[in-house]
């Protein structure tokens, strides 16, 4: 059904496979888990694998059951289940697919000794607890849990999260613990994510798992994804359904947080928090209008968000607006619109609300006549 509302979401699989491409570039001794975990960032996990059906080494994701769909749509490259399992559906799922599973824990060690029929060998990859403290083995279990799976007809590898590769203090100390960990393990290991791809190769490993960067955005605050050679996938746009004339003095939106400092035009952008543009989003977050450059005004409402437009005299009802991405107004990164919101790229992605209804094709594949 088409929505008359102007909003929309466009999803470019092409720059999909550019960026997974770049990720291989990056590290080309390592094959990727293309992760789709979160509806591929709020991308639609559909769209990310038909992008990159013939393209990925494997997909990591979260739940079995998304999985088995894979599976079941015929897709054959190695699967990844990131948190491992829960329950014996999972188990039997992971034998009776030939998924991929990460054990971090003794509990889940148990559960898969308890349930697996093992009809074929099963492909493990063991957490180690390096630092992150979230989950995964440490120098004192990881003993116990490595005689226990070399008694299974089981793969391992091991693997690790980097807490900081984003950040200055970088990978090395992690690394450092993994070594000391894993100690004479010479089998594969599964390391870096899109940050430790793009700025450690020395911790990329057998295999690889590119997040954030697929979707094109940065994972560094300091560098744009623009300068890793990263493509915006998605683009969020709407257009002005009002324009209002401001005196100087006169405030606007909810609670009144913005006051024009000469006469204005205001532009308002059928677009709100209910679409999940970040309710935050303080005045002065980028947006573009018929392919200009502006910023926000006021509070954002549920469906609705007031814009700069004073310096747009040809701007009015029905213009094109980008929230963010390579849009048909312009371009404006999805990592500046979530700086200014106090917030990262990753959450803008993930909440998008399902009504706003989405398309594909890159902004020079649409016709705007």
């Amino acid at each position: 059904m088409k929505i008359s509302r102007p909003i929309r979401a466009r999803i470019d699989p092409a720059a999909i496979r550019h960026n997974y491409r770049i990720a291989k570039q990056y590290a080309p001794n390592s094959r990727a888990w293309a992760v789709i975990k979160a509806n591929a960032y709020g991308h639609g996990q559909w769209r990310a694998v038909e992008a990159l059906r013939g393209e990925a080494d494997g997909f990591a994701m979260l739940e079995s059951e998304n999985a088995v769909a894979l599976r079941e749509a015929g897709v054959t490259q190695p699967i990844l289940l990131l948190e491992g399992i829960f329950s014996a559906r999972d188990v039997r799922a992971v034998v009776e697919h030939r998924l991929t599973t990460v054990i971090h824990c003794a509990e889940q060690l148990e559960l898969l000794v308890r349930n697996a029929t093992f009809s074929a060998p099963v492909a493990v990859c063991l957490k180690l607890n390096t630092g992150m403290n979230r989950l995964g083995f440490t120098a004192q279990t990881l003993p116990a849990a490595l005689a226990v799976l070399r008694q299974l007809p089981v793969d391992i590898t091991l693997m690790t999260h980097f807490a900081e590769a984003d950040s200055e203090r970088g990978v090395a100390w992690q690394m450092e613990r993994f070594r000391a960990i894993a100690g004479d393990w010479e089998g594969p290991v599964c390391l870096g994510n899109s940050a430790a791809i793009l700025r450690h190769p020395e911790a990329h490993g057998d295999w690889v798992r590119p997040g954030i960067m697929l979707y094109g955005a940065s994972p560094f605050a300091g560098q744009s994804a623009e300068e890793l050679g990263l493509q915006p996938v998605m683009a969020l746009e709407s257009a002005l359904i009002g324009v209002q004339q401001l005196a100087a003095g006169e405030r606007v939106g909810y609670g009144g947080t913005f006051t024009a400092e000469r006469p204005m035009r205001i532009g308002v952008v059928a677009c709100g928090y209910a679409d999940g543009y970040p309710r935050h989003a303080p005045t002065g977050t980028p947006i573009a209008v018929l392919g200009r450059r502006t910023r926000t005004i006021g509070r954002v409402s549920m469906d609705m968000l007031a814009c700069d437009i004073t310096d747009i005299p040809e701007a009015g009802i029905g213009a094109p607006v980008t929230l963010w991405g390579d849009g048909l107004a312009g371009q404006v990164p999805a990592d500046e619109v979530a700086t200014a919101a106090g917030t990262i790229s990753y959450e803008l992605f993930c909440a998008l609300a399902p009504r706003v209804p989405v398309s594909l094709g890159g902004a020079s594949e649409v016709d705007v006549r």
